[in-house]
């Protein structure tokens, strides 16, 4: 029996350039150990990104918001647990309102070789079927090929003014 590979882990330089690409003005975070050192440090040191920290993943829809209206474009990055606990302002937000919220949600904890919905973490089961029953599109970014999908959908979702999530499945690393 041959030995599995693992798989290369994402490259956080080529998130961050489609996020750039996207026209991304903020990136809204609480901080999260899933995506931390491979997105949220180097965002923290990007000129061109602003980052604002928050203490709870439902104030980065308020503000997401707040800057839609003034023509500035924002990503709400946050791990499942927040997704989850943001899950009012979220409906309220994104859905209610048709709002362009663009969410990255980093699923720590989800194993590489299995589709969320098989995770042995329930919180990283429900983020897809939350989604699904939200309404909200979405894209899984398991590998640095998915990150094509990035910057078309946040256009999209601004476009038509309605909410994107990304699916972070695996840790994104920074050179």
């Amino acid at each position: 029996m041959q030995a599995q590979t693992p798989p290369a882990p994402l490259d956080g330089a080529k998130i961050i350039a489609a996020l750039k690409q996207s026209h991304v003005d903020y990136v809204l975070s609480v901080p999260d150990l899933h995506t931390s050192n491979g997105l949220l440090k180097p965002i923290s040191k990007d000129a061109e990104l602003k980052l604002i920290r928050t203490c709870k993943e439902d104030e980065t829809l308020g503000i997401a918001a707040g800057l839609s209206y003034g023509d500035k474009r924002a990503l709400i990055l946050i791990q499942w647990t927040g997704f989850l606990y943001a899950m009012n302002a979220i409906r309220a937000m994104a859905c209610d309102q048709s709002m362009p919220m663009c969410m990255m949600i980093g699923l720590l904890g989800k194993e590489p070789d299995l589709p969320s919905r098989q995770s042995a973490r329930f919180g990283v089961r429900l983020v897809e079927p939350m989604l699904d029953t939200l309404g909200i599109a979405y894209h899984r970014i398991n590998e640095d090929a998915d990150i094509a999908a990035i910057a078309p959908a946040i256009e999209q979702a601004y476009a038509n003014s309605k909410p994107i999530a990304f699916l972070i499945e695996r840790r994104p690393v920074h050179a």
